[in-house]
């Protein structure tokens, strides 16, 4: 089944949504799916004056492939605004892509994954080297563990990931990760939690959640990458071992060439084909989903963020001085 297939029109499970999940100061736009309540999608554009200086990013993926399709985009426009960003890989992607053996496939596929890292703006990489598709084998308690470690000794404010409520996943990589991601930023928090962290580190809350999927997903906020589109195809570009972006675009051209064909699209050479082919195909939903909603290009998630408090509004409003 192709990746990108999988994702289908993407607002059924909207109803699900809590409305204090929604944050407010941007602009949006409401849902005609006949099956919605009154959830509103956030439309989420660039921010030019750094409202995220001193902000600490963690971009979560179990594959080095995963942001690259998904999520690099709002990776980009993260880091643009101001986000300090550390890359985490859970599995060892020893299962992926081309190598001769598992340990070839393993190194390519951490080489690239630094790669990924470098094109998107991050600081560090951090690789836990689950073993590929088998992390259902292994005890959720630990993979919390680590990644609560991380998350506070990051002091991580925003992360993005796979949805941990994400349906139709077939990929145990995708959902383990996912659900040991959304336990662990809810107790990274919790002093009581793994206090033994605490003679190193101090106990932080994880925020913000952007969470995607490649199957049906609740969406409530829609990014608008158009001017970062560009750094998304480079992130794929670097993704060599296993695609889909890589060397696809440069390998078709020359097929194509053995039989005597061409493609305007791919260019008279490696590097623009490669770069036509992966902006025109492997982000190819992008463009579908930015099209919904009178954007260029877009990637669409599950966001949970702080809910407002009704407690401070109603001070806020009532307050009188003494």
């Amino acid at each position: 089944m192709k990746r990108r297939n999988f994702i289908s029109n993407n607002l059924v499970l909207s109803a699900m949504i809590p409305a204090s999940y929604l944050s407010l100061g941007f602009s949006s736009q409401k849902s005609e799916h006949p099956f919605l309540t009154q959830e509103e999608v956030i439309i989420e554009k660039v921010a030019e004056d750094k409202p995220h200086k001193g902000k600490v990013l963690a971009v979560i993926q179990p594959h080095c492939d995963d942001i690259p399709i998904y999520a690099a985009g709002t990776v980009a426009k993260l880091i643009y605004e101001g986000y300090t960003g550390y890359l985490i890989r859970t599995s060892n992607d020893e299962a992926a892509g081309a190598g001769a053996t598992s340990g070839e496939r393993f190194l390519n596929n951490e080489r690239d994954n630094a790669e990924v890292a470098r094109v998107l703006g991050l600081k560090k990489c951090y690789d836990l080297n689950y073993a590929n598709h088998r992390m259902d084998e292994y005890n959720i308690q630990e993979i919390k563990g680590r990644l609560i470690f991380l998350f506070r000794l990051l002091q991580v404010d925003t992360l993005i990931c796979y949805d941990p409520w994400g349906i139709y996943e077939e990929n145990p990589d995708h959902y383990v990760t996912a659900k040991a991601v959304e336990a662990a930023r809810w107790m990274s928090g919790m002093s009581s939690d793994y206090p033994e962290h605490l003679e190193v580190v101090k106990p932080h809350t994880v925020k913000e959640m952007y969470y995607f999927a490649r199957g049906p997903q609740i969406v409530n906020r829609v990014v608008d990458i158009s001017r970062f589109v560009d750094i998304k195809v480079a992130s794929n570009l670097v993704c060599k071992t296993q695609g889909p972006g890589g060397d696809s675009g440069s390998n078709l051209r020359k097929k194509l060439a053995a039989e005597g064909k061409k493609l305007p699209l791919l260019g008279d050479d490696d590097k623009t084909a490669n770069f036509n082919y992966t902006r025109e195909f492997v982000l190819e939903q992008d463009r579908i989903n930015g099209a919904k909603y009178g954007l260029e290009w877009a990637e669409c998630f599950h966001y949970i963020g702080p809910a407002p408090s009704g407690l401070d509004t109603y001070i806020q409003k009532n307050a009188v001085s003494l």
